[in-house]
């Protein structure tokens, strides 16, 4: 959707424009939010946060626009409010663990795992992204952000049954890259 489509949509309806601009973006604003808060939100402040980047979204909208790029303007406002959120949440006490508080020590055989891990993580994910669309799509999202089939339905403009169809078999490939990529069966 172009600057000038908005204009068209927003003289019939302001609430016709804000749905067409949800459903076309709702996505797109939910990875950049969930990306940039996944290691300190839960679900509920991430969908918080995209509600907000939506609410200043609309208000821009009522101001006007010049031609430009609509998806760099929302990705600017979601990378914004969700460094926002960001920072509000980490500041909270209770996002911050007693090893931290109270200046524990790891133990190296701990940072070696995670360092595996992290590894591997980055393998299994380089992997995913091999799936291609929308199978790696589908895999993040039931896998990293535990969305149920029919909200990946949903939100991809498909059957849920072609959902399960294609996360079967999406994980019998992601399991063939794995093997190749060196990664064993018990990952």
């Amino acid at each position: 959707m172009t600057v000038g489509e908005m204009k068209k949509f927003s003289e019939n309806s302001k609430a016709q424009l804000h749905r067409a601009l949800f459903d076309e973006y709702c996505n797109y604003v939910y990875a950049i939010v969930s990306c940039k808060l996944k290691e300190v939100a839960s679900r509920e402040d991430i969908e918080e946060c995209v509600s907000d980047v939506f609410a200043e979204i609309f208000r821009l909208c009522e101001k006007n626009l010049s031609e430009g790029d609509l998806k760099g303007l929302i990705a600017t406002v979601s990378k914004r409010k969700a460094v926002d959120y960001y920072r509000k949440l980490s500041s909270k006490p209770e996002n911050i663990s007693d090893d931290d508080f109270f200046g524990g020590i790891p133990d190296i055989s701990d940072i070696s795992a995670d360092i595996e891990k992290k590894d591997i993580n980055r393998i299994v994910y380089e992997n995913i992204r091999k799936l291609g669309e929308p199978d790696a799509s589908i895999i993040i999202q039931q896998y990293f952000y535990g969305r149920t089939a029919k909200e990946i339905a949903k939100s991809l403009f498909m059957q849920e049954n072609t959902v399960h169809k294609r996360c079967s078999r999406a994980r019998k490939k992601l399991k063939e890259l794995l093997i190749q990529a060196g990664i064993n069966n018990s990952y």
